[in-house]
């Protein structure tokens, strides 16, 4: 791509990379006028559409969830959206995981539950007799000894005409009974009429009979030329790890019979680790095939593309993903192994050019706390996770008569144009949209290969004895942060791969493979890690069996200097890098490194291109402009808090760039008043914090400070005039706060927006580091009038809002405990709103 396509498409990106938002339709109570502002408010806060999500009621639902009422305000807000130019995507089923009303005994989730019990020497007849609708016995063992240890030896036993029978022998024993049993798993957070047990992911029959009940007649009221595509959340079927079509597939796939060794899930022996990775990927297979790949053919047939949450229970390998057309994770954590990893890591193998991430689910608990600066520091945890394109958790449907605070959902994020601070996510949108776009273009730079051992971590998992059953979650917690940790502070970027995902990999592209504390390795991956060698690739090993690679370390300071050898980072940093975290792409003629500040202090890195470039530039996404360029392969950076910059080597032409102005002087500003809404202006004294004044501490709005900007000629001859609203600083991390809760650790000068006004012009709209806008060609000499119109969160609102308590009652009065509101009691915790630094002018030469 030409440098000047690639710097013109990022001044200006494709709406196609406008962050979209997650819709809650609480109820479904929903009504077509209200659907249409929403919407138009998206569409001007620069989002570039919606995901409808089908939860639960807040209020005495108006429609059913399915009835012809609903999925005609489906179809109405498809037609809106497509008239806005925004897309609208829409949830296979309500709440999660899929299921509902339909889902019968046959086919609702299952476990296998075991019945221990100590017996003597007797024989036994025993009714094998079901306890609960739905149960079957699966398998019938004995075993000599007590309850209370492992038995020396175990025994199958003969069941049939449900009869148990179980001969004499010495005592004690114990009677080991495997029932197949429903979970009796509930849709979690079901709308009104979506209620009842969650399906059986394993089972293709449950899938089509759930695709025929709710995706059917969804799809046949709006059709797929206006969705984005249809979707899945994430998999949490808790404890399901059998289905009735386990054995028999078990012994196709596997090549042995599962039934007479079940008693080694809870009687573990020397072959067990084997048996159990087995099982895992039997199931795994299963989900696989009988619903990843079947709503995907369905999709196919209907002409829409399938999204996906692929990880959790059942437990997801990173090559499921493959049967779905567009990939989706969540979580933020670049030192760990998120879900967005987990996804963007599959959408690299399967040529999938756009990953996307479920952002902001948790973002500064509780609901209303969360701000511009937390969304942007937040994204940029899902950028550098490989993610390109982002879902807002999201924008809950609130009717415009709803009391207090109106509807909202009960995890943190609300993020609509409730937030006083709304006249900033225009500009934050756009800032995302840039940068989303521009990591679309060519193709990722992965520097290492890291290897799912997914064979050892299944050996660890517990399906039939109620262990994890979470695979991503499991690799996560085997990796650990230390290799990707490594990984990434040294300028390096990686991807995970697994035993399918080898027949997608060329091993003469693979330059370096790290097999992390890994035991057994299926011998097709094994042949594949011998052609990587061959290739002149290289195969390390942290720990686990040093014969599987040809460099072999025991620990992170051994591996480094190998990595450096074999892979040495394509960006070096040096200088202040602490907290600094690269992401690359390489496009054709150009490479390109988001350089991300993740920290809550300022860094000065010092960046050099190892291939060597005629020139290298800087471009801000907050406008889209080049801000710094230079000859030569070397940049130095000044990164404020939670700020990132882009890094562009390219041979062509520097573009021009406005070098940053010397300081010749700054003084403050004094003479201040404020005003509130509709009274009158008072003098005060800066700083002002809002929580600090009598009856202003529940005060949730906007503030309008101002002063008079006297400058003279020799000031504006001298060159640009700053307006610098003031720095950072690093604030200790709340340590009650809940772990997966993103938030920005700084205080800052403004809590939390300052629209900047400077007469009847609007400069700009701070929200984030640096808060500093050039209002030179704004000002005239003499007095100008200069307004900052200060709004703060939500949250000082939350901190006195009875509405939503009588909502939650009243909701589960009516339809019973669907939700539990998450943290209200944090809302005031540290809140500081208002101009909470003093001004200054900066004269720049």
């Amino acid at each position: 791509m030409d440098i000047d396509v690639l710097r013109s498409g990022f001044r200006s990106p494709s709406p196609e990379a406008r962050p979209m938002m997650r819709w809650w339709w609480f109820g479904p109570s929903v009504e077509e006028a209200e659907l249409d502002r929403q919407l138009t408010a998206m569409a001007e806060a620069g989002l570039g559409g919606a995901e409808v999500a089908f939860v639960y009621p807040l209020v005495e639902a108006a429609t059913r969830f399915g009835s012809p009422e609903l999925l005609s305000r489906v179809r109405f807000a498809a037609e809106r959206a497509r008239e806005l130019g925004l897309r609208l995507d829409v949830t296979l089923g309500s709440g999660w995981s899929y299921g509902g009303p339909h889902v019968t005994e046959a086919t609702a989730a299952r476990r296998l539950d075991w019945e221990r019990r100590e017996i003597g020497g007797g024989a036994l007849e025993l009714p094998a007799t079901a306890g609960w609708p739905g149960e079957e016995l699966v398998a019938a063992f004995v075993g000599h000894g007590t309850a209370l240890e492992t038995p020396a030896e175990v025994e199958p036993l003969d069941v049939s005409d449900g009869v148990v029978r179980v001969p004499a022998g010495g005592q004690p024993r114990v009677l080991l009974l495997a029932w197949s049993r429903l979970t009796g798993q509930q849709v979690k957070r079901a709308a009104a009429g979506a209620e009842g047990p969650v399906l059986d992911h394993y089972s293709a029959q449950a899938t089509e009979e759930h695709l025929r009940a709710v995706a059917e007649p969804l799809l046949a009221a709006v059709p797929a030329e206006l969705l984005g595509s249809v979707f899945c959340d994430s998999l949490e079927v808790y404890g399901a790890d059998w289905t009735p079509q386990l054995l028999p597939e078990f012994e196709r796939r596997r090549g042995y019979d599962l039934r007479p060794r079940l008693y080694e899930l809870v009687v573990p022996t020397g072959g067990t680790e084997q048996l159990r990775a087995d099982l895992l990927r039997t199931l795994s297979e299963l989900y696989e095939e009988n619903f990843v790949a079947v709503v995907a053919r369905w999709a196919d047939e209907h002409g829409v593309p399938f999204r996906i949450q692929s990880y959790g229970v059942p437990p997801a390998t990173l090559s499921s993903y493959g049967r779905a057309h567009q990939h989706e994770g969540e979580g933020w954590g670049w030192r760990r192994v998120p879900q967005t990893r987990w996804a963007s890591s599959a959408a690299h193998l399967h040529g999938r050019a756009v990953t996307s991430a479920e952002a902001w689910t948790w973002v500064h608990s509780p609901s209303f706390r969360a701000t511009p600066l937390d969304l942007k520091g937040e994204a940029h945890e899902h950028l550098l996770n490989g993610v390109n394109h982002l879902i807002g958790h999201g924008w809950p449907y609130s009717p415009a008569d709803a009391p207090g605070l109106g509807w909202f959902f009960y995890a943190a994020g609300a993020l609509d144009d409730r937030n006083p601070w709304w006249a900033a996510a225009p500009d934050l949108n756009r800032y995302l949209q840039r940068l989303c776009w521009l990591m679309r273009q060519g193709e990722p730079v992965r520097d290492v290969l890291v290897y799912v051992p997914a064979t050892d971590v299944a050996a660890t998992m517990g399906p039939g004895s109620g262990g994890e059953l979470d695979l991503w979650r499991s690799t996560s917690a085997w990796l650990g942060d230390g290799l990707t940790g490594l990984l990434r502070s040294t300028g390096r970027d990686y991807d995970l791969f697994d035993d399918d995902a080898v027949e997608l990999l060329d091993p003469a592209r693979v330059p370096v493979v790290v097999l992390p504390r890994t035991r057994r390795v299926p011998a097709g991956t094994a042949r594949w890690l011998q052609r990587v060698v061959a290739a002149g690739g290289r195969v390390l090993t942290l720990g686990g069996d040093a014969a599987l690679g040809d460099g072999h370390a025991a620990s992170l300071s051994e591996l480094e200097p190998l990595l450096d050898e074999a892979a040495p980072p394509r960006l070096v940093l040096g200088g202040s890098r602490e907290d600094v975290v690269v992401s690359s792409r390489h496009v054709d003629g150009a490479e390109v490194h988001l350089v991300v500040n993740t920290g809550a202090h300022v860094r000065e890195p010092a960046l050099r291109l190892a291939s060597g470039r005629r020139a290298t530039e800087v471009w801000d996404a907050a406008t889209g402009e080049v801000v710094g360029a230079a000859g030569g392969d070397a940049v130095e950076l000044v990164l404020q808090p939670y700020q990132a910059l882009v890094v562009v080597g390219h041979d062509g032409s520097p573009a021009p760039a406005a070098d940053a102005p010397a300081e010749s002087s700054r003084r403050r500003l004094g003479g201040w008043t404020v005003a509130f809404g509709d009274e009158p202006e008072q003098p005060v004294e800066l700083p002002h914090r809002w929580e600090d004044e009598p009856g202003r501490a529940d005060f949730s709005g906007r503030a309008t400070y101002r002063t008079e900007l006297v400058v003279d000629e020799e000031e504006l001859s001298t060159g640009r005039l700053l307006l610098d609203l003031g720095g950072c600083s690093a604030r200790e991390h709340d340590p009650d706060a809940a772990s997966h809760s993103y938030r920005a650790d700084v205080t800052t000068p403004v809590g939390e927006v300052a629209e900047v006004w400077v007469g009847e012009h609007r400069a700009a709209v701070l929200w984030a580091p640096p808060y500093r806008v050039d209002v030179t060609g704004l000002v005239r000499p003499g007095a100008n009038e200069l307004r900052l119109v200060v709004a703060n969160t939500a949250a000082n609102a939350l901190t006195t809002e009875p509405a939503i308590e009588e909502l939650v009652r009243s909701s589960r009065v009516r339809y019973g405990h669907r939700f539990a509101m998450q943290e209200l009691e944090r809302a005031g915790v540290g809140l500081a709103s208002g101009l909470l630094a003093v001004p200054e002018v900066v004269v720049g030469g």
